[in-house]
């Protein structure tokens, strides 16, 4: 009798260990009308189509954003995507939870009732209307629930975009950031870190950002503005300015724009905003055309200290930001004054050469582009950085990655500086990379 009653705790203590996924094994089973036709799974948040089947929101969304615009069971089409929230199914699988606690289920939580479209298009009316009145408080309230609404639920995020929402809310920052500055300080903030939650942003959203208007609002948040602010704006930044070279120009004319950037990075705020940092900044540096602005652009980064900033970073960090970095260096390497400062700092060939093939194939291109500038623009009769490269085993490292493979660009690099370091190599003892030691083809 003993026995028997500590072989049914248990097994209650066991089922209550595995809760949800073990129902299989339990004596009690769940109802066919508590499962969802499409997982079979107890629903967590039933809801019924426009031609009455209930279904759980997580299946029947996954359905309707493949393309499916039909009811999975009776394959009608459905006069609305918009699934309605079956409050008496979800209260009657509550209450079954609750009567069967004792074989370990738990009961569901009340799930948040997601936005609409309706509601959506409501709110986006009051915003534009609060913005024509210039009531920034309003406004403020308005672009804060909805900021609230979109960090809920990937759903709600969806739905919010999917509206319009990143193009009334660009043109409202734009309008805003034109008036007193002083008196809408909080709702351009509030905005601004709306619209770093739902990027990319589209064309419509980046021409309001774009304005110069909107350049000089964020260029004073990523100046003064607190951690927050900083990061919103450059994050939204990243998205606007791209590839788009005129709109770059006017970002750099602004007074304290580039050392705001570089402030970014030399004092991160976070991994993310210092990834943003690092792609603005290599927007500007790698363009192709070598108009005198982005000479100057190019110098006032190598007087504020970017290359010395670059090459402490690269010795200890991730994947994301190394690749970003390198490729940042290559794009300041490319002038006299960017070669210069590399040569100065003694930690430039050590970490160059210890990336290659080490951290990526993106990370190996900028680092063999590095070297093979420095190497063919050196200048010295005692062999210079040439010497250093072969000292730190950049000769190995590039029979490896010949013999590996590598694209057509960086082959020819990599050839032409094997060349170069040859003619050094009765000169010294290379040393042993032990980078390589444990490398496996691909």
């Amino acid at each position: 009798m003993i026995s028997s009653w500590k072989k049914i705790r248990a097994s209650r203590h066991a089922n209550k260990r595995n809760g949800l996924d073990d129902l299989s094994n339990m004596e009690v089973s769940i109802p066919n009308h508590f499962r969802c036709p499409i997982s079979l799974d107890l629903m967590k948040d039933p809801v019924t189509l426009s031609t009455g089947i209930t279904y759980d929101r997580h299946s029947i969304e996954t359905w309707i954003e493949a393309g499916n615009k039909t009811c999975p069971i009776t394959k009608q089409m459905l006069s609305t995507l918009e699934p309605i929230p079956n409050h008496t199914i979800r209260k009657m699988i509550q209450d079954w939870c609750v009567d069967n606690s004792s074989y370990g289920i738990e009961r569901i939580p009340t799930p948040r009732i997601p936005v609409s479209s309706h509601q959506v298009t409501e709110m986006l009316s009051k915003v534009v209307a609060a913005c024509r009145r210039e009531e920034a408080s309003a406004c403020q309230e308005l672009v804060g629930k909805i900021k609230r609404l979109v960090k809920e639920n990937e759903r709600n995020k969806r739905c919010f975009v999917a509206n319009g929402t990143v193009g009334v809310l660009a043109s409202t920052f734009e309008a805003f950031s034109k008036l007193s500055f002083d008196k809408n300080v909080a709702v351009l903030e509030e905005i601004l870190s709306c619209l770093s939650l739902m990027t990319p942003l589209d064309g419509e959203a980046k021409a309001f950002l774009g304005s110069n208007s909107s350049l000089n609002c964020m260029v004073w948040f990523l100046k003064s503005g607190d951690l927050s602010a900083r990061a919103n704006s450059v994050l939204v930044l990243k998205h606007v300015l791209s590839t788009d070279q005129k709109k770059m120009e006017e970002f750099s004319m602004i007074e304290g724009s580039l050392e705001a950037l570089v402030k970014v990075i030399k004092e991160p705020v976070s991994p993310t905003t210092t990834k943003a940092s690092l792609l603005i900044v290599y927007y500007m540096v790698s363009t192709s055309s070598s108009s005198r602005v982005d000479d100057k652009i190019i110098a006032r980064f190598i007087d504020m200290g970017l290359i010395e900033r670059l090459l402490e970073m690269l010795v200890d960090c991730d994947k994301s930001i190394c690749e970003k970095a390198l490729g940042v260096l290559d794009g300041l390497c490319l002038t006299n004054e960017g070669r210069e400062k590399a040569y100065a700092n003694a930690l430039t060939m050590p970490v160059l050469v210890k990336k290659i093939l080490r951290v990526s194939d993106l990370a190996t291109e900028f680092s063999v582009s590095i070297v093979w500038k420095l190497s063919k623009n050196d200048k010295s009769e005692d062999g210079g950085v040439i010497v250093e490269a072969l000292r730190v085993g950049a000769f190995q490292k590039l029979l490896l990655l010949l013999q590996f493979g590598c694209n057509e660009k960086i082959k020819d690099k990599a050839t032409e500086l094997l060349k170069l370091l040859n003619l050094h190599r009765d000169k010294l003892e290379c040393i042993d990379s032990m980078d390589f030691k444990n490398l496996k083809r691909t």
